[in-house]
């Protein structure tokens, strides 16, 4: 049986990576390669233990256009990227091409946008599909069919489930765009509903199931909540629209094992001598 797509949030790992590692780990040139190195390290921890069908890293705009013309503050507060990310950011074709990994970039949508059309593609055909990321707007794909692989430090992922999902909102997945409009993401510039937390929010989905329902019947609902509801109607549709993933139209790619070889090569010419003598084991064994 053919094992799962790994399908990797690349923005998401290289920034963890290149917080996580010293900016000292340089190229024969002394370029920083930190972000490049953190991440074939997570991305491969996950191919030793998965064995995927194949893996494709998903680049995108740093904010959707879309996004930003229905809500102008949407990542407004996002710094700029480090100058030491920048040649990194560049070079993470090349680099990761060599691995025989695919490389997908959106010019319109975001990175997240291409892990749902990439989980959507693999399940639509009877497969598994893997979504490596950091970003909590991506367990709205989870499903018995999707996990979520979650960064939990030191190298190890969490695997995200429908239960796991549950546990941490209270929610199911597909309620996950509703629960962001209502409680909001700092991460993403979005203020939610004025008075209406976490805890509020997993409520009424829990009893009424949907923001449109919540929508439909604000009369019935405590004063606090029913006049948020009411003055936020147009805004909390919007950042319910924000949060859902959209179509993207990407087709389920083809079976792509990592060839370690060619890996290895890269990382040589990177001076990532230690990952290429890594990669040269698996190569040969």
């Amino acid at each position: 049986m053919p094992g799962p797509l790994l399908a990797v949030d690349a923005p998401s790992l290289l920034y963890r990576a290149f917080y996580a590692l010293p900016k000292t780990i340089t190229d024969g040139k002394g370029r920083s390669v930190n972000a490049l190195l953190g991440t074939a390290n997570l991305v491969l921890q996950a191919v030793e233990r998965h064995e995927p069908r194949a893996v494709v890293l998903c680049f995108g705009e740093e904010a959707a256009h879309y996004r930003v013309e229905l809500y102008p503050t949407y990542h407004a507060d996002r710094i700029d990227m480090p100058p030491e990310l920048v040649p990194q950011w560049q070079d993470a074709p090349a680099f990761f091409g060599a691995f025989n990994w695919t490389v997908l970039r959106h010019e319109t949508l975001e990175a997240d946008d291409l892990l749902g059309g990439l989980a959507r593609a693999e399940t639509d055909a009877g497969g598994q599909a893997l979504l490596f990321t950091g970003d909590r707007d991506m367990f709205q794909c989870v499903s018995d069919a999707v996990t979520v692989l979650w960064p939990a430090g030191k190298g190890e992922t969490e695997p995200i489930g429908p239960a796991e999902v549950r546990a941490r909102y209270g929610v199911r997945p597909e309620q996950v765009p509703d629960f962001i409009a209502l409680r909001g993401d700092p991460s993403d510039g979005l203020p939610g509903a004025k008075g209406i937390g976490e805890k509020t929010a997993r409520e009424l989905l829990t009893e009424h199931g949907s923001l449109d329902a919540l929508l439909a019947l604000p009369i019935t609902l405590r004063p606090r909540v029913r006049q948020a509801l009411t003055d936020q109607a147009d805004e909390l549709r919007a950042f319910r629209e924000i949060a859902t993933l959209q179509p993207t139209g990407v087709e389920r790619p083809a079976d792509a094992p990592t060839d370690f070889a060619g890996a290895a090569g890269a990382a040589r010419e990177r001076s990532m001598n230690r990952l290429a003598e890594r990669l040269d084991a698996w190569a040969s064994a």
